[in-house]
């Protein structure tokens, strides 16, 4: 009997932790709006590049912002020079993107992780940002 009532409350408790992860958080939800924080300069664009900006476009753009530049209230520029390679390598960007991160440079509070991106949008991505922070100066 002690044994059938443990294995009910832990499922009990799995079914109430599964629920709580997927209850809407809106905290999480995206505003779109706010004007850029930075002007990014944008280079001429190579195939590579080019795909990175259409998944840039279509991952992370209503947040940070076209090119990057970030948005007033609602998330940082990754044209900037906290993200350069040196302080924020490829990794912390993948990271990111895979499993949020925590606010710890800017006032715009977490980062979710981003929904059904895949490891090759991330690296597309990756490529054009450092592409765009060449561009403006970052090494």
């Amino acid at each position: 009997m002690r044994v059938r009532n443990l294995v009910a409350l832990v499922v009990m408790i799995a079914v109430a932790w599964a629920a709580w992860r997927s209850w809407p958080r809106p905290e999480l939800e995206i505003t779109v709006s706010g004007p850029p924080l930075v002007n990014v300069t944008v280079p001429a664009l190579g195939a590579q590049d080019r795909v990175g900006e259409a998944a840039f476009s279509n991952n992370c753009a209503v947040c940070h912002g076209r090119n990057a530049a970030g948005r007033q209230g609602i998330a940082p520029p990754l044209v900037h020079k906290i993200y350069e390679p040196d302080h924020h390598g490829d990794e912390a960007f993948v990271r990111a993107a895979q499993r949020g991160v925590r606010a710890h440079h800017w006032p715009f509070g977490d980062m979710p992780p981003v929904k059904d991106i895949t490891d090759t949008e991330i690296d597309s991505i990756i490529a054009y940002i450092r592409t765009l922070q060449r561009a403006n100066g970052i090494r």
